[in-house]
């Protein structure tokens, strides 16, 4: 974080952003990064939004373009007639001089200020359908005071009151009366009936958090076999993230051959993703070397008890915050962020291309294999098992 941004006002166009990024899950801290502001600005846009995102701008083909404006700055500085803009840009001469006269003039016309005062004026806030029907907003207090849900409050409206459409209401309206501060038709105390108590919309896209991985059996109830090494069968595992945490690659390591399998996932890193995606690829390896998986405590394991169930194979965590436990995935990562470096965007990767990957480096002599490749000491290790 910058010091010096953490006082500026965001533009409306990183205002959209942000609300852009959070809805596809980034957290404030990854979102102020990218943006180059401070998470408490992130925070305050919240709070006053309410977590909904800004209506879009749309320009009425009616309305005079950006274009068309720095066109009649050019034509009134080069000493043009008003009419002569008119039929240049094939409008009325009363819409152009209805557009110079109050933007300074002919001697102080500026496109940019014209084009800032058109949207200024083209925002006219106009009062929320609760706030401009009292009878209704009473009657949807009533029912949250009753802990009805906005969703039971909006289907139950057209059943109480058949014959009166005034009476009708989405619930996408109730909730942004009830979050949006500037738009508060309703009092903001009544969020303390919504079942879950929030003050803001939560976009639909973005993941919960669940707290902590419920069922851990830690790294120190692992088999003295998998921290010397002799065995092999005992597996690391691990994401790689791409550009703002939007992608990733899954990447598994074997501890004694360190022969490395890579995992697409297409479909975004959730827990029941990784899930489906890590089961059916380390089933397909001979079950005397599946023996056990190391992971460290990421919301990506959520359903490793359902891992286990699928595949047989005991998933053990690491301490919070301590990488150095899987060392060799720690390594192997390193060795992979030469293929795909930081910021990169990891969906574009097909599974042939990871596979490709995970060859050439399965191929790479190592010093700690005595110079020998991870795919011989690995093929020695299935060889064992037949």
């Amino acid at each position: 974080m910058r010091h010096g941004d953490q006082g500026r006002r965001l533009r409306p166009a990183e205002r959209t952003e942000i609300h852009r990024r959070v809805a596809h899950g980034e957290t404030h801290r990854m979102v102020a990064a990218a943006i180059g502001c401070s998470t408490k600005s992130i925070q305050r846009l919240f709070i006053r939004t309410g977590g909904f995102a800004p209506a879009a701008r749309i320009r009425s083909p009616l309305r005079l373009s950006l274009a068309e404006r720095e066109e009649i700055s050019r034509c009134v500085a080069a000493g043009d007639s008003l009419r002569a803009v008119a039929r240049r840009l094939g409008r009325a001469p009363s819409t152009i001089a209805r557009e110079v006269r109050p933007n300074g003039g002919r001697s102080g016309y500026r496109a940019y200020q014209a084009e800032r005062r058109a949207w200024q004026q083209a925002r006219r806030p106009r009062a929320g359908k609760l706030a401009r029907s009292p009878r209704l907003r009473i009657v949807v207090e009533r029912w949250l005071a009753r802990r009805w849900s906005p969703q039971q409050i909006a289907h139950r409206l057209p059943l109480a009151y058949p014959a009166d459409s005034s009476m009708r209401v989405s619930h996408e309206t109730i909730y942004r009366s009830l979050f949006v501060q500037a738009r508060g038709a309703l009092r903001r105390e009544l969020t303390r009936y919504l079942r879950t108590g929030r003050t803001q919309r939560r976009a639909r896209t973005r993941p919960t958090r669940t707290g902590r991985l419920r069922d851990l059996v830690l790294l120190a109830d692992r088999p003295a076999e998998a921290a010397d090494r002799a065995v092999p069968g005992h597996w690391e595992g691990d994401l790689i993230l791409g550009r703002a945490g939007r992608s990733a690659i899954g990447s598994v390591v074997e501890r004694r051959s360190r022969y490395v399998l890579l995992l697409r996932l297409p479909h975004g890193r959730t827990a029941d993703q990784v899930r489906r995606v890590l089961a059916a690829r380390m089933t397909t390896l001979p079950v005397q070397l599946r023996r056990t998986l190391t992971w460290d405590q990421g919301k990506e394991m959520a359903e490793h008890m359902q891992f286990r169930v699928e595949t047989g194979i005991p998933i053990y965590f690491c301490d919070p915050r301590s990488p150095w436990q899987r060392p060799t995935s720690e390594n192997t990562n390193g060795l992979l962020r030469q293929y795909f470096p930081k910021n990169t965007d990891l969906s574009t990767y097909t599974q042939a291309d990871l596979d490709a990957v995970a060859r050439e480096l399965n191929g790479r002599p190592r010093q700690t294999l005595a110079w020998s490749k991870p795919a011989e000491v690995f093929a020695r290790a299935v060889a064992t098992t037949d």
